[in-house]
């Protein structure tokens, strides 16, 4: 992954950490300079606690999910949080639920922990005695475990509360009600957030702006979801398409691609689908091969496929999973078309401006 390191493998699970973490380092640091070296190591140490709790939160929200037999591709850490990345989001509310929460219920854990410890060394002093930079290390710990849980079960998304909001109301109402409801309940938390960052603290409009995109993300995808559910993939396939042959020149793929509109070719050898040649691949060849390449070294051998027959809902989850912009299409092995990002969204372009008529005859 680009900008991103990964700092190890813990329970099947990739950690990662992004390039742009280095900063928040660079600022605390920045802001204990003051305190002389010893004051600037403990800074640095207290953001590598707090983040290492944040990676514990994220596993909360990946074993639980795991129970659910959902799995989780890999956790990022990012200078605002670490995102845990599902394969799906669980089918039952309950489920959901369960998943939401496990992550702030974590870092009520580490509090109460921390409590303890706290109380057994005799170390609490009064919260009005403590700043960002002094006071009892453990102890200010222990308030940003609570502010971690409180700020993530605020009811918007993408914070975790938003999916609790979500998961409660979808035990009565339908799925994508639920989400337009908790979506614009957290588009009007955001408007709070951005009036009161106005009049205050400017930090709050950068958390305004998360929120609304994150509401606004999150109700356009299940909206989409729900608009291609019982639809087949069949309905939306491309049938007028170019093939290649594994000995063909990557200079061939070229010329296809500036005849064109499309960008990844299947490779077909004795009527058998053998590869795919995405443009990333081809223009990442191209860069240290000549185009006399054959195309079967630059080709994916291993790549997703879907029956005719599979739902695009279930196909679009899909696309997410694998980051990929084309899947074949077959029918009893045989390829009959494509599938891309692109021609899912014409066609539901189309499938809304049919559904946009006005669908009761006039009477005569």
């Amino acid at each position: 992954m680009k900008w991103q390191w990964k700092l190890g493998r813990y329970a099947d699970i990739d950690v990662y950490i992004h390039a742009t973490f280095v900063l928040i380092l660079a600022f605390v640091a920045w802001k204990h300079w003051a305190l002389g070296p010893s004051g600037v190591l403990e800074g640095i140490l207290f953001v590598l606690a707090l983040f290492a709790c944040v990676v514990l939160h994220e596993y909360g929200h990946a074993l639980t999910a795991r129970r659910f037999g959902i799995k989780t591709r890999d956790i990022t850490l990012y200078p605002i949080g670490g995102i845990a990345r599902l394969e799906r989001m669980p089918k039952e509310p309950l489920q959901e639920l369960w998943v939401a929460l496990a992550g702030p219920l974590v870092n009520v854990v580490i509090a109460a922990v921390l409590f303890l410890w706290l109380l057994f060394s005799q170390t609490i002093k009064p919260v009005a005695e403590l700043t960002v930079t002094t006071g009892p290390f453990f102890e200010r710990l222990l308030l940003a475990n609570l502010f971690l849980a409180a700020f993530n079960l605020l009811p918007a998304f993408p914070m975790d509360g938003g999916r609790v909001l979500r998961a409660i109301l979808a035990m009565r109402l339908e799925y994508t009600r639920a989400t337009n409801i908790a979506a614009t309940l957290g588009q009007g938390l955001a408007l709070l957030f951005g009036l009161a960052g106005l009049v205050g603290n400017p930090m709050l409009l950068f958390i305004a702006f998360i929120v609304w995109i994150g509401a606004s993300q999150e109700a356009g995808m299940i909206q989409m979801k729900s608009a291609l559910a019982g639809i087949p993939v069949s309905r939306a396939m491309l049938t007028d398409f170019k093939v290649l042959d594994p000995s063909d020149p990557l200079s061939r793929a070229v010329e296809l691609v500036l005849q064109g509109s499309q960008q990844d070719f299947p490779v077909v050898t004795g009527g058998g689908l053998v590869g795919l040649l995405t443009r990333a691949d081809l223009l990442e060849v191209l860069a240290r091969e000549p185009g006399t390449t054959e195309v079967s070294i630059a080709m994916l051998r291993e790549f997703p496929v879907v029956d005719e027959g599979e739902m695009l809902e279930t196909l679009v989850t899909r696309l997410q999973e694998c980051q990929c912009r084309t899947v074949p299409v077959l029918r009893g092995g045989s390829l009959i078309g494509l599938v891309t990002s692109d021609n899912i969204g014409e066609f539901l372009m189309v499938q809304a401006a049919i559904q946009g008529r006005n669908p009761i005859p006039q009477r005569a």
